[in-house]
């Protein structure tokens, strides 16, 4: 094979290869598609975080490559494999049963694959309008290399048409999400040796009292008068995702992090719910330190996107419609980058191969078909970029 060609299937099989668990720099996998790119002649740039550990990476095919034209975005950063257990080394694609098998295939260098595979085909096209193809980092954590990159806009000059994220959607047209923040948790207390439990304050049972309250909060979300339709489930959610603390059974814990989120559809205020908490963390706080003066309990917002609405009108959505041969557009309860690009001006759906229940789950697998219905899509886009400046 020529080392520059790659079929769709063989460029997931290199993008899986590398393994951009989200902790980790995706640098390796960043520097392999900026040489790929460059072996066709297409320029890359590299927009990175503080640290230059990590890096989004933004190139164009077509004329006035600055200009107009459509995105194909998608994130090279995947979930972490600890404590899975997978069939097969979930950073070696493995196909069988008419699906290829490993950490990312559908969520999402699936989508991404398929983009640079397909890029001599949109070199061979008489492109009117340009093809930005863009890779991000940590949308599985925060979000911080979208935001990076809406920051960095006046230095890519991108001003796309329309923008097309290709998370997981069984190539179904998205075009609105929950919005979802992050919080961190942490209380203080005392230890003691557990013989002597009143002598100390006992952050796991507090937290224990917090995530209680997390928990009555969330089935009162149930019932406000805010929903989206078509999502599962259609109203706000809240889940809480890691907890730490203690040193060991006869310590009294001094110390006690959970990390919780909210998912909250359009309408909601999220704030009104983290305002509540912090009211009946406020109140356990006081009774804390009634035993122990230096007691406290504080939260910290580490990150939040907005909700993805749907555009009156939107270009991209008409776009993709038109493409995809349908008048349906759907909304889903999982986030993406794209209020990230709504907030910046631009019009975006979120159209990809794959299911989102596959995503982030021991033997994470993309069907064929949805890469054949992909690359079909991506030959449509061709056309029509050949016809439409």
């Amino acid at each position: 094979m020529n080392e520059s060609l790659y079929s769709p299937i063989e460029m997931i099989k290199a993008l899986v290869a590398f393994d951009t668990t989200s902790r980790d720099s995706n640098l390796d996998l960043i520097r392999f598609v900026e040489e790929y790119l460059a072996n066709h002649g297409v320029e890359s740039s590299l927009i990175f975080n503080d640290d230059k550990s990590k890096a989004n990476l933004v190139a164009s095919i077509g004329p006035d490559t600055s200009r107009g034209g459509v995105v194909l975005s998608g994130h090279s950063d995947v979930v972490p494999v600890d404590g899975q257990e997978w069939s097969s080394d979930p950073f070696q694609v493995v196909e069988r049963d008419g699906r290829l098998y490993g950490r990312g295939t559908c969520d999402m260098k699936g989508f991404l694959a398929i983009a640079l595979a397909l890029v001599p085909e949109f070199q061979k096209c008489k492109l009117q309008s340009p093809v930005h193809i863009v890779l991000t980092y940590d949308e599985e954590t925060d979000c911080s290399g979208a935001v990076r990159l809406m920051q960095a806009l006046p230095e890519t000059g991108l001003a796309p048409h329309a923008v097309i994220i290709g998370e997981p959607t069984q190539m179904r047209i998205i075009n609105a999400h929950k919005g979802q923040c992050t919080l961190e948790t942490t209380v203080i207390g005392r230890e003691a040796h557990s013989s002597a439990p009143h002598l100390g304050v006992n952050a796991i049972d507090i937290a224990a009292r917090l995530i209680a309250y997390l928990a009555t909060l969330s089935v009162e979300l149930e019932s406000l008068p805010y929903s989206m339709a078509g999502a599962t489930p259609p109203f706000s959610t809240i889940n809480v995702g890691t907890i730490n603390g203690g040193q060991q059974v006869n310590i009294v814990p001094a110390q006690c992090r959970f990390l919780w989120e909210i998912r909250a559809v359009p309408g909601h205020d999220r704030n009104e719910t983290i305002e509540r908490f912090n009211g009946y963390a406020d109140n356990l706080e006081a009774e804390m330190r009634g035993k122990f003066p230096e007691a406290a309990i504080t939260t910290t917002l580490m990150n939040a996107t907005a909700a993805f609405v749907p555009e009156d009108d939107s270009p991209a959505e008409t776009l993709v419609k038109s493409l995809a041969g349908t008048n349906e557009a759907g909304t889903v309860a999982f986030g993406t980058e794209a209020p990230c690009y709504q907030q910046a001006g631009m019009s975006v759906v979120v159209f990809g191969p794959g299911s989102i229940a596959q995503a982030h789950k021991p033997d994470e697998y993309i069907a064929l078909d949805q890469v054949d219905s992909c690359v079909a899509f991506m030959r449509r886009l061709m056309k029509h970029l050949e016809t439409r400046a």
